[in-house]
């Protein structure tokens, strides 16, 4: 922040919401919380914004309800603004927002003794907003805290101005008359990373499975379309994850680790967020070309099916987890279909009770976690705490389904085709019990992180055991 520059305390001080008060623009986030509500008011949102944006705002704002206690404060100013209000400076709120946004700001904060917005006629921004301001209090009667280009003719008729974490216009504005500012955390190369998820890209290896099973994997040809697909999927999930991020903002922010993320937190704008997605859409649709036709059918389908899970299915007693079991199992026919490899019905089988296993660990977790009733639903999802045992008792049992699975996998025929030595691939039997059950010991002391594939990934442990689960495999094909 700037040093501070003086003030006449008898002028009421105006503040800007979005951009400004917030870190977050109220009319995106409402926009998904209404599609949240209902999907078929997309096609009522042109119809809205063809008789003006102010009838836009007005018919979202009396649709949906904004939770104005988690929402991102840039705490430094509100910080100020409070200091202000308590040496008795009049603060209004003057916001293109929709009035009962505005209303539902000013009630949480206590600190506005006048709220100025939008109505269903009138959309308050740039010359209204001076407009009104002046009429209230005439012009150079009024300090004005804005943050973009919009807020320039407010600044031009009040008596100071105050730029909080401005945009390029108001930056150049800023800079030429000197006036107070608060700067804001630029998004750190860490915030990108986290806003892609690219430790969830692990997941996306099990497309090497095919041709590693099938002991392909030194062909070079087998490398390429397994990496382009690994690439896809990568691309595809992380478009994805910014979606639901973005739909998910009034969960996330009432989560104790969620509400860090970069949408929740407002490190990120929610423009930017559907930029990188469409971006991110369009590269995985390119290296879907470099592939069989069969691969691009596989990748629809998991966009298909993890936007599905995103706006209705997480929602959803069971089905949530048999989903993400199922998506798991899409990453292994991706892989079959980007190296055109047959797949073992075996390893579909294994995965599927075992990644179902792993699923049901994250519904542990957040059950563990949750601040509800008995009788209430966690939020977002179809589980109550009073669920946690038939959770728990469903994973173990699905670890050891797996492991079972697994067993009879050893003893098929298929196994002697691809191995010289079967038997030496016995012990990955109890290595794989080890991770799992291992895993849910772990969560029921709870010391599991919330996401256990992360967890397997990044433990020592887990991964020793896997090194040594992937040498028996070369030792007994090569003995």
């Amino acid at each position: 922040m700037n040093a501070p520059v003086q003030h006449r305390m008898d002028l009421p001080l105006a503040v800007d919401l979005d951009g400004t008060l917030v870190s977050t623009d109220m009319l995106w986030e409402t926009v998904f919380l209404l599609l949240k509500k209902n999907p078929l008011y997309l096609f009522l949102l042109p119809v809205w914004l063809c008789s003006g944006k102010a009838r836009l705002k007005w018919e979202i704002a009396r649709r949906v309800t904004v939770d104005a206690s988690h929402l991102p404060y840039r705490r430094d100013f509100l910080a100020f603004l409070r200091r202000e209000h308590a040496a008795g400076r009049q603060i209004v709120l003057a916001t293109a927002s929709a009035e009962p946004i505005a209303r539902a700001v000013a009630d949480e904060l206590k600190i506005f003794s006048a709220v100025y917005s939008t109505s269903a006629g009138n959309n308050l921004s740039a010359k209204r907003k001076a407009s009104a301001l002046c009429a209230a209090y005439g012009e150079k009667g009024f300090d004005f805290a804005g943050n973009d280009r919009a807020d320039i003719p407010v600044f031009d008729v009040a008596r100071s101005a105050i730029i909080v974490a401005p945009d390029p216009a108001a930056d150049r504005y800023q800079r030429r008359h000197g006036t107070q500012r608060f700067d804001s955390h630029k998004a750190s190369l860490k915030t990108y990373v986290k806003m892609l998820r690219v430790h969830q890209w692990l997941k996306n290896l099990l497309v090497f499975a095919p041709a590693v099973l099938a002991h392909t994997i030194a062909y070079s040809e087998t490398i390429i379309a397994s990496s382009i697909a690994f690439l896809a999927f990568s691309f595809s999930a992380s478009a994805i994850y910014i979606l639901n991020d973005i739909i998910d903002l009034p969960l996330d922010r009432r989560h104790p680790t969620k509400r860090n993320r970069p949408f929740a937190s407002g490190a990120l704008s929610i423009p930017f967020g559907l930029t990188m997605s469409a971006c991110l859409l369009l590269a995985a649709a390119s290296l879907c070309l470099l592939l069989p036709v069969g691969f691009a059918f596989v990748i629809v389908i998991y966009l298909i099916a993890t936007t599905a899970y995103s706006l209705a299915v997480k929602r959803m007693l069971l089905i949530d987890v048999l989903c993400l079991a199922g998506l798991y199992s899409l990453r292994l026919l991706g892989g079959k279909a980007a190296t055109e490899l047959p797949l073992s019905f075996w390893l579909v089988a294994f995965a599927l009770f075992f990644f179902l296993s792993l699923a049901l660990v994250k519904r542990y977790v957040e059950l563990q976690g949750a601040t509800v009733d008995e009788r209430d639903r966690i939020a977002g999802r179809g589980y109550r705490p009073e669920d946690i045992q038939v959770v728990g008792q469903s994973g173990v049992a699905s670890a050891f389904a797996a492991a079972l699975v697994l067993s009879l996998y050893i003893q098929s025929r298929e196994i002697a085709e691809l191995y010289a030595q079967p038997w030496l691939i016995w012990p990955i039997v109890p290595i794989v019990l080890y991770i799992n059950v291992r895993v849910w010991i772990l969560a029921h002391r709870r010391e599991m992180h919330d996401d256990p594939v992360v967890f397997i990934a990044t433990d020592w442990r887990s991964q020793a055991f896997i090194v040594l689960g992937a040498s028996l495999l070369l030792v007994a094909s090569f003995m």
